[in-house]
């Protein structure tokens, strides 16, 4: 008791109970944004077999660098987001840092749910004369909810969202499989030689380890689960990310693949596939919507340290600072900020591969207590060096792709 009583009072932010399915809701519903409909057009170029090995690198990276967070947030009486660990072992700097990555990832994020939504619930419902605003604002409603009523509603929310994206999955797959057209050596074709660009992309497709601060709060009573609920959330999220690509480009191959996997769906098995592919895509943008606004939100709680979470007034101030921008901007025009955005999330999601490393070392050497769980020999200084160099280097490829000096064949 006396341990919950210092958590309340050190930052505010409560400890609620999360099951295991909840807290494995939370990784796969957040990971899985409607960006992985666009994965087997990235591929187009290298194939499957190239961009299977990258996602399983750069999962085994990510899980690892979950895993360094939370033996750092285990060995931290408080119970702090990462923005609040990176100010306690890293300083203000490190922690203004962090807290801006967050920010510009979750809004960056976040204004493309906005978007996107709208036009999903526009095309579900233009008969009806549902303009793309009017969609968003739909989309908005239960997003906010969420968010408002705290991390137990959103771990239930999740694994609800969660299950039922999986089934969606398993339907089109299923449909993939037992289709005339479908022809699995389209899948073992590959140019290995286009393989960086996929890579790189497929480095920020697990970018979770803002979320360990909330999984290590809703399990505070079992701590020792919290490494294998990551592991066994991060290797779901794999599946599901890898089997997608894998039954649209089985279906129409290489060579005939649309934008998003939607549309390749609808044309080779169906209408009915197209609004189910775009429902669960509009599931996944939620989930995503409630992680990554759900982090932004009780980082700006420990940020600012604005006191007891459970406050309305609050929470209500708190809810509008994440949810309300990200509508305005979605439909505001201003590109060149959301350009920003990108460059910024894209900062943030270098900063999400190298920050745990440095919370580790820290924590290790300056920690409140020891830990329940800690790191083996994948926090060895190689590994560490190695998981540095690989997101450093997707950054500065990021920047170059953005501003045109890459090869046009990439």
């Amino acid at each position: 008791m006396g341990t919950q009583q210092h958590i309340e009072e050190s930052s505010g932010l409560k400890a609620h109970a999360l099951g295991r399915m909840e807290t494995i809701g939370i990784i796969i519903g957040t990971n899985i944004g409607a960006g992985v409909l666009s994965m087997a057009f990235a591929a187009r170029k290298v194939g499957y077999a190239p961009l299977l090995v990258c996602l399983a690198i750069t999962c085994l990276f990510c899980i690892i660098t979950m895993l360094y967070v939370a033996e750092a947030c285990l060995r931290t009486c408080e119970n702090k987001q990462l923005s609040g660990l990176s100010r306690k072992y890293l300083g203000a700097f490190g922690g203004w840092l962090i807290f801006i990555a967050v920010a510009a990832n979750s809004y960056g994020a976040l204004v493309a749910y906005m978007t996107g939504s709208g036009n999903i619930l526009t095309d579900f419902f233009s008969r009806f004369g549902l303009s793309r605003q009017m969609g968003s604002l739909l989309f908005f409603i239960p997003s906010a909810l969420v968010l408002y009523l705290g991390l137990k509603a959103l771990g239930v929310a999740e694994k609800l969202i969660s299950v039922g994206m999986v089934m969606i999955v398993c339907l089109l797959i299923g449909a993939t499989v037992v289709h005339d057209d479908t022809r699995f050596m389209h899948l073992w074709q590959s140019q290995w030689q286009y393989v960086v660009p996929v890579f790189n992309l497929a480095v920020f497709v697990f970018g979770a380890q803002f979320l360990v601060p909330e999984l290590v709060r809703g399990n505070l009573d079992s701590p020792k689960r919290v490494p294998r609920l990551i592991i066994g959330g991060m290797l779901l999220t794999f599946v599901v990310v890898a089997a997608i690509p894998a039954s649209v480009i089985a279906l129409v191959g290489t060579e005939n693949l649309s934008e998003v996997a939607t549309l390749s769906w609808g044309r080779s098995l169906g209408q009915w596939a197209y609004y189910v592919a775009n429902t669960f895509a509009l599931l996944a943008m939620l989930t995503s919507y409630w992680g990554l606004g759900g982090c932004l939100f009780t980082n700006i709680f420990d940020h600012f340290r604005l006191g007891d979470e459970s406050h309305r007034g609050k929470r209500l101030m708190v809810l509008a600072v994440v949810a309300i921008p990200p509508f305005i901007l979605a439909y505001s025009g201003i590109s060149g900020f959301v350009n920003a955005l990108y460059f910024a999330g894209t900062f943030g999601g270098v900063l999400m591969g190298i920050i745990p490393i440095l919370l580790l070392n820290a924590a290790r050497k300056r920690g409140d207590k020891e830990p329940a769980f800690k790191c083996g020999w994948y926090a060895h200084p190689l590994m560490q060096a190695g998981i540095i160099l690989v997101f450093a280097s997707s950054g500065v490829y990021a920047v170059l792709s953005a501003i045109g000096m890459l090869p046009a064949s990439w």
